[in-house]
């Protein structure tokens, strides 16, 4: 199989290189190619000539997308309808990485791939209207939706309250949103299972269980052996620029039905420590 990966430079685009064996992978960053860019898109694919283009890509700051909304949906959206029309012209199939901020965060049991897009965020609207257009110009593609990516070498919240955890007595941390931590790892070797299996439709793709940011954060000082307290605290009291779902549990059950199941959340934690200290 011939693999093209788009955002090959990012926290997920390096294990997907990484763990990727046995297939011939070209991994392709911003700097080799802009995909809000058709043209150079186009003649990308062309010369990789890929049976699957992954699209890891994305602009994913998600309060900085709120300032730059020009910026999120030309990456987010307009980039990805670039991919999904190259793929389309050379006959590959087409994996998106989505997010579970396409959700609005009101219900109180986990997401179904066909629970309808309510975003509350520019980041959240850019990915809900990359999934419509790319399922219009690609009805077999594959929409990988995922949640609270974390991994080595790269920002992610993980690293962010190991690094404050080494320097304060006390964190404050949001114990009123809740979603499924997912390590770039399992997220690789998830997605690779997909495009071997031939994988279309929605499928939501995270870490097994789920906790509050609150939770997570606990679970990360107690593993890494600090003894900073964490301390819960309302989204009210830490205000973001963007509004997050309070609760976006995304069910496994579209992903078990293509034979793939991910680890508990807590064992990919004490992974990603472990490889964080190596």
């Amino acid at each position: 199989m011939n693999v093209t990966i788009f955002g090959a430079s990012g926290l997920l685009g390096r294990d997907l290189v990484r763990e990727w064996s046995g297939d011939q992978v070209t991994g392709l960053s911003s700097r080799d190619v802009d995909i809000r860019d058709a043209h150079q898109v186009t003649q990308a694919v062309e010369r990789t000539n890929p049976d699957w283009i992954v699209l890891a890509a994305a602009y994913t700051d998600v309060d900085g997308c709120e300032s730059h909304q020009e910026q999120a949906f030309s990456v987010n959206r307009d980039g990805a309808v670039n991919v999904a029309r190259a793929a389309q012209h050379t006959g590959a199939k087409l994996l998106f990485l989505s997010s579970d901020y396409v959700f609005d965060g009101k219900k109180s049991s986990p997401y179904e791939v066909d629970d309808v897009r309510n975003p509350q965020s520019v980041y959240g609207r850019s990915k809900a209207e990359a999934e419509v257009r790319l399922l219009d110009i690609l009805p077999g593609c594959c929409i990988a939706r995922t949640s609270w990516l974390f991994g080595v070498g790269g920002k992610c919240f993980p690293d962010t309250i190991l690094k404050l955890a080494a320097s304060r007595p006390a964190l404050d941390v949001v114990s009123d949103q809740r979603g499924c931590p997912t390590y770039s790892h399992d997220l690789a070797r998830a997605i690779i299972l997909l495009c071997r299996a031939g994988a279309n439709g929605i499928v939501h793709v995270t870490n097994e269980a789920d906790c509050s940011w609150f939770e997570f954060a606990r679970e990360i000082v107690r593993e890494a052996g600090y003894a900073t307290e964490v301390r819960p605290a309302s989204t009210q009291q830490m205000a973001r620029p963007a509004p997050r779902p309070a609760y976006s549990v995304l069910s496994a059950t579209s992903l078990h039905r293509w034979g793939s199941q991910m680890p508990n959340w807590k064992d990919a934690l004490r992974r990603y420590l472990d490889e964080r200290q190596a």
